[in-house]
């Protein structure tokens, strides 16, 4: 057995999600590689080495790597492929469009989104936007496999010492080009890494009401802000605001639900959460259904009571 664990990273620093596949990899089995792919990317490859259980870095060290395309890595892992039986993505952006053509190029099924490990070739995850939880058996040779990275703690950055290898890289398939990439910029938490995330829905009515209510709230509790996809089509928020199916799964360890209904959508991307609060004019509201607390009121009163008392309790 040999698992490939496809690294993702910024550029100067390895994603969290990689650390949760990596847990994942483990509960398979070992021993574990992990794959840094990129353009002058020592530091992250030493990054990735400190993570203990991995026993190997392969360092893709090229300049069509510096922005790649999903292409470009597929046709990366394809030639790492030999002799794996596993090869693990997040369920990130890059996963989610890099692991079908993996899956594709190898002839085999993906297993999407797994949210547990059973045995090395068994593994559970959700379905029906998470209201079921399906187990799967895979008799493929190689499992490509993306993970639920919310259903896995993530390793220890530090205390491995794996040894980092360069690999060569096959030339860039140029089907297609990274043309600009712009990351949203806030002094908020990351909303898929931050602990607390308060989230808005069509309920509070408009974008102005969004910021005014929600922002004070946020910086209170030190909180990332997110969205139901109603509020996202409605302009309230942009869309990597939005928690749901469609959009991010988060499970911090509190989240709250501030004028959102519960659909199934919303649900799926934050019933892990730990401590869920609700506050909903609607009783017979379904996100009542899987929160821990829930205020039955106008969120236009309680939400400035609830800011203010916390603003007071801290200063």
């Amino acid at each position: 057995m040999s698992i490939l664990v496809v690294a993702e990273h910024d550029g100067a620093k390895l994603s969290g999600a990689t650390r949760c596949a990596v847990t994942a990899a483990a509960q398979i089995g070992s021993p574990i590689d992990v794959l840094v792919a990129g353009y002058a990317i020592d530091a992250i490859a030493a990054q990735a080495a400190s993570i203990p259980g991995v026993v190997r870095v392969l360092k893709a060290d090229a300049a069509h790597l510096a922005k790649p395309t999903s292409e470009a890595l597929a046709a990366l892992v394809l030639a790492l492929a030999d002799k794996r039986t596993h090869i693990l993505f997040s369920n990130t952006a890059m996963g989610k469009g890099t692991a079908p053509r993996v899956a594709a190029l190898l002839d085999v099924a993906q297993i999407s989104e797994i949210a547990s490990v059973i045995d090395q070739d068994t593994f559970v995850r959700p379905i029906y936007a998470g209201s079921v939880l399906a187990t799967f058996r895979s008799r493929d040779a190689v499992k490509v496999i993306t993970v639920r990275t919310t259903n896995f703690e993530a390793v220890a950055p530090e205390g491995g010492s794996a040894t980092v290898e360069s690999v060569a890289v096959p030339a860039d398939p140029g089907v297609s080009k990274v043309v600009a990439q712009e990351a949203s910029k806030s002094d908020r938490p990351e909303l898929t890494a931050a602990r607390i995330v308060i989230s808005g829905g069509r309920g509070v009515a408009s974008g102005e009401n969004y910021q005014k209510l929600l922002a004070p709230l946020a910086a209170a509790l030190n909180a990332a802000l997110g969205a139901s996809r109603a509020a996202v089509d409605a302009g309230y928020t942009p869309s990597d605001y939005q928690v749901g199916q469609t959009g991010k799964i988060v499970a911090p360890d509190l989240y709250i639900a501030i004028g959102i209904s519960g659909a199934i959508q919303h649900l799926a991307g934050m019933k892990e959460s730990k401590v869920i609060v609700a506050i909903n004019k609607d009783p017979e509201a379904p996100i009542f259904q899987v929160a821990d607390y829930g205020l039955v009121g106008d969120l236009f009163q309680l939400v400035p009571e609830l800011t203010q008392q916390l603003v007071q309790q801290t200063s």
